[in-house]
Order: structure tokens, then sequence, then C-alpha cells
């Protein structure tokens, strides 16, 4: 089995906000203050619909047939079409099954949205069964199917009253969780130049969700005691000589 363990960190499109809210003349920084402002009025909160989310990096940690790596698509030049492109033509070549942490209410329409705006195509992805039968009843789509699990929806029994934070739970179980960062700094953060601090960060998000749907698969019977310690140990070697700072710093922090 194929597994994609993915996370997305977004900027304001302030090239989308100029086209909708009349910004031109304003630089960068002033446009994404303005939408900001223009979305607290709305709501009360300055977090953008959707569409307005330009994403800035894809992290995946994956599991495809025994080998398990964790990487991040784009290296901070990368224009946004060609991150989300290559994610999707992952999904075509290993048709995986995809794991998130709030991926149903977040990351994956996010990745809609700007599919659509980009103008790309994601066949495999979007596929409900009438080309390949073996996606009838269980697609990337359907709330109750797991070919894409989103572990907040489905640990919190599809109850909005329910969900927890992917930080607390992680931590809870032993995990690393946050480590010096949080998504309200993604912006300033690539603002600054700091795309490794970025990726660095959303990185040690997929772990989290991996290394939590591990434990989750342990707790339905899909692993044993034993099966989920091989698992855990696995990510522990790949980690481990990976030689990367902030792969040594999850590691020394992964307690459980």
């Amino acid at each position: 089995m194929n597994v994609f363990a993915f996370d997305i960190e977004t900027v304001p499109d302030v090239a989308g906000g100029r086209r909708l809210h009349g910004l031109e003349g304003l630089d960068d920084h002033d446009a994404a203050e303005a939408l900001l402002a223009m979305r607290r009025e709305e709501t009360g909160a300055d977090f953008l619909r959707l569409p307005l989310h330009r994403v800035v990096v894809i992290s995946v940690a994956a599991c495809i047939g025994d080998r398990f790596t964790v990487f991040s698509l784009g290296d901070g030049g990368d224009g946004e079409a060609a991150l989300i492109e290559r994610f999707f033509e992952g999904i075509e070549r290993y048709v995986p099954t995809l794991v998130s942490w709030n991926g149903s209410g977040f990351d994956l329409p996010v990745l809609h949205y700007r599919a659509l705006i980009n103008g790309l195509s994601a066949p495999r992805y979007w596929e409900n069964g009438d080309q390949d039968r073996s996606f009838r009843f269980n697609n990337y789509h359907n709330r109750f199917h797991d070919r894409h699990t989103d572990l907040m929806d489905v640990l919190a029994g599809h109850s909005g009253r329910a969900v927890a934070p992917l930080d607390q739970v992680a931590t809870l179980c032993g995990l690393p969780g946050k480590l010096g960062m949080s998504g309200a700094a993604v912006r300033h953060e690539i603002e600054a130049g700091n795309f490794p601090g970025v990726r660095d960060y959303c990185e040690h998000d997929v772990l989290n969700t991996y290394l939590l749907w591990l434990r989750f698969r342990l707790m339905r019977g899909d692993l044993d005691t034993a099966g989920h310690e091989r698992e855990c140990e696995r990510v522990r070697e790949v980690l481990a000589d990976a030689g990367k700072p902030h792969l040594d710093r999850f590691l020394a922090a992964w307690t459980g």
C-alpha cells in the first residue's frame, strides 16, 4: 500500500486580491494587509476564504511500497502551479491512500480551488468510478471512504464539536507536535525569505500526521503492537540517516 500523509502551507493570494478588490498600487505586503483587514471587517477574523490561499509548500511523508521518505515540493522559487501539478502527478502515479489532519476542511479544498485557478488536470484524483470501477465505492472525495483519511474528522466521529488540534493530539501521544513555529507565522516567514524554515515546519506536521496514522492503524487492528513498532522504527531509521537538522530535532523530541 502506498501512503501520502500531506500538508500544505499558504499565504494570501495578493494577485487575486488585486483583481477582486482593486488593490493596484499596493505592494505585496500592503495588499495582503488590506485583504486581511477586509476579512476581519466581514467576519471578525482574518482567515481568508479558501480560494485566496496561495500554496507555497506541499510536504509529504510517504510510504511507497516498503520505502518511507519525507519530502517537500518546491524550493521557494517554484511557481504555485508547478507544486500542485507535481502533487497530483504523484497521485496519478502511485494512487496512494491520502492521510491528513483537517485535509477535508482546508488542504484539499484549497488545492481544488488553486488547481482550478491554475488550469491544472488531475483525472486520477477526481475518479469516481466512471473509468475505474474500483473507485466507485472508495474514492478520494467521499467522507466515509478511506482512500483519503482525514484523521481529525475521523477521530472526532465526524463531529465539528469534537475536533482537536494536531499539535495537542500529537503531543499527548508522545510525538513532538509543533517545534518552534505555527501556521500564523508562515506568511511573515515567507515575506522574510525564510522558505527553508516554513518547509521544515511543514515536514514536522506531516511526520506527526503519519505517526498518528500508524497509531490509528494500531487502534483499529490493522497493525498489532509489534507491527506498529516496526513501522515506527523504520521512520526513526530514515530520519536518523537523513542527516538534516530539522529531522534530527524531530527525532530527539519523539518520546512515544
